[in-house]
């Protein structure tokens, strides 16, 4: 039986109010971040939208869905995926443009802060979680400039993978090709992830010997980032979405 409006779970409330996926809402849940009526939420807990006072990391958690809103930016290279941050003046959501400032927005899968390329944006908790969840297998396209020119006997290596003993993770590439041409075809590669843990494409490539000069992520799914410019956003479509999942 579906839950009621009246009796919902509080992480299905607080994703549906696009605050956070699920996920992410039973781990807020469990530090003590969410208080409901005055106390702390309890993994598990129903609530009542229309009569419950919900708090998210001291705001107020209104009833009500808003209006769905899912942004793709050109994120510049030297800005950080955060909300704020004391050591930098600027964060992507400096570049995020009225009226979709105004909204609670995440990231749907980051880039560091040496990256630059394709950056969805939502306030839609649930879309934030088919995009980030490794059982999607959302593949993600870069292109990656290393410092020296590349070795092709490593493609077969990179797509094993290995095994980062310190980080306790399996790190391994989809694809790997080499540049068609140009003046720096021969240290230029096309890397596809479809997961995306924290600086993966580096840390695989220095196993290797390599180090990144640049690194852009150009598509997800479907989705490109042609004709997007650098610190550019853009309204996507249902249609556009959808891309994302091809």
């Amino acid at each position: 039986m579906s839950e009621s409006q009246a009796s919902i779970r509080l992480q299905k409330f607080l994703s549906e109010r696009g605050i956070c996926s699920r996920r992410a809402a039973e781990m807020m849940i469990a530090d003590g971040l969410i208080s409901v009526n005055g106390k702390a939420a309890t993994l598990g807990q129903k609530i009542d939208p229309e009569t419950d006072k919900v708090v998210v990391e001291g705001r107020s958690v209104k009833a009500g869905a808003p209006a769905s809103v899912t942004i793709a930016m050109h994120k510049p290279r030297g800005v950080l995926c955060s909300n704020s941050d004391p050591h930098h003046d600027k964060t992507i959501f400096h570049y995020v443009p009225s009226p979709w400032n105004k909204e609670r927005l995440y990231c749907a899968g980051r880039l560091d802060k040496d990256s630059e390329g394709l950056l969805i944006l939502t306030n839609d908790g649930e879309l934030t979680q088919k995009l980030t969840h490794p059982s999607h297998h959302i593949i993600k396209r870069y292109y990656v400039t290393l410092t020296r020119p590349f070795d092709l006997s490593h493609i077969p290596m990179m797509l094993r993978g290995f095994d980062d003993q310190e980080a306790g993770e399996h790190l391994k590439a989809e694809k790997v090709f080499v540049a068609k041409g140009g003046p720096l075809a021969d240290r230029q590669i096309e890397v596809h992830l479809d997961h995306g843990r924290k600086r993966e494409i580096r840390r695989l490539v220095e196993h290797f010997g390599y180090f990144v000069d640049k690194l852009i992520r150009y598509q997800i799914g479907s989705l490109q980032l042609k004709g997007l410019g650098v610190g550019r956003c853009k309204l996507l479509t249902n249609k556009e979405i959808a891309l994302l999942f091809k």
